[in-house]
């Protein structure tokens, strides 16, 4: 596995390379959902690619650049052994260099939820997945569906901007007891991983209720707050029972439904999601 750390050099090799390029877009501290993106970019394209990049202009002043976990040694050991063929891991002076001054702003879906919560947020996502696409020119572009709605940003922004890459969504992975795998859960105490399993079990108690032939939306975003305010460690930053595609909050559900949470554990905080077919 070849590993670069100058743009440069990577498009050099990149051009050399014939064949579709599946690329997984990582921010590191790698864990199983992400090794699972680059295992299944490696059934489906000839070469495989990965970045590794931390990306400063998606968090908030007050949010935790500085304490985001990183591991980059571990990370290329776990991206080998998925037998990715390079990983791109640049500096963020080459990522945006002096004088950078060009975003990609993405309406609708970046308005809600985590947008609204976190401004200058999906700006910062959509414009650095746009440089990764600029710089991988990939066939193929692999992301979780645990981030449901960032997933929703760049496929509005591939669609609007007609780039030329495949947007894959691979399903959540979990943990043993449902919890879903985050480079965050690193944060939690003993205490706080036993408690943060309440995001998972509220999700499945909504799922439960709609095959059951629950259609109010009210009811389980009702539902959803009762189990997590049912934990002290928990505190719900958003409940959200929405319309799959818009991400338009609902009152009856017609269609497919993303139910989708954000609950501080402790001081960590978590997000997840679960779709209603």
């Amino acid at each position: 596995m070849k590993v670069f750390d100058d743009i440069v050099r990577f498009k050099d090799w990149r051009h050399k390379l014939s064949g579709p390029v599946g690329f997984v877009p990582t921010m590191g501290y790698l864990h199983e959902g992400h090794t699972a993106l680059a295992r299944r970019a490696r059934s489906e394209n000839r070469h495989v690619v990965a970045s590794v990049f931390v990306n400063p202009t998606q968090f908030g002043p007050q949010e935790d650049l500085a304490r985001y976990p990183r591991d980059p040694e571990r990370d290329k050991a776990l991206l080998k052994e998925a037998k990715v063929d390079a990983v791109l891991m640049p500096e963020a002076w080459d990522m945006y260099p002096e004088g950078f001054d060009t975003w990609i702003e993405v309406g609708g879906v970046t308005q809600r939820l985590e947008g609204a919560l976190r401004p200058g947020h999906f700006r910062g996502v959509a414009t650095v997945v746009a440089k990764l696409f600029g710089i991988v020119e990939p066939a193929r572009a692999y992301f979780g569906q645990k981030d449901a709605q960032q997933l929703a940003v760049i496929r509005k922004m591939v669609a609007d901007l007609n780039m030329n890459v495949e947007i894959v969504p691979v399903p959540t992975v979990r943990e043993y007891d449902g919890l879903a795998m985050s480079s965050r859960n690193v944060y939690l105490d003993p205490e706080e991983r036993e408690a943060a399993v309440v995001l998972y079990k509220a999700l499945i108690t909504a799922l439960k209720r709609y095959e059951k032939g629950e259609r109010r939306a009210g009811a389980l975003r009702d539902e959803i707050t009762r189990i997590i305010e049912g934990e002290p460690r928990a505190s719900t930053d958003y409940v959200s029972v929405a319309d799959a595609r818009t991400l338009e909050e609902i009152e009856e559900i017609e269609g497919p439904a993303l139910v989708s949470l954000a609950v501080l554990i402790g001081r960590t905080r978590l997000i997840d999601n679960m779709t209603l077919e």
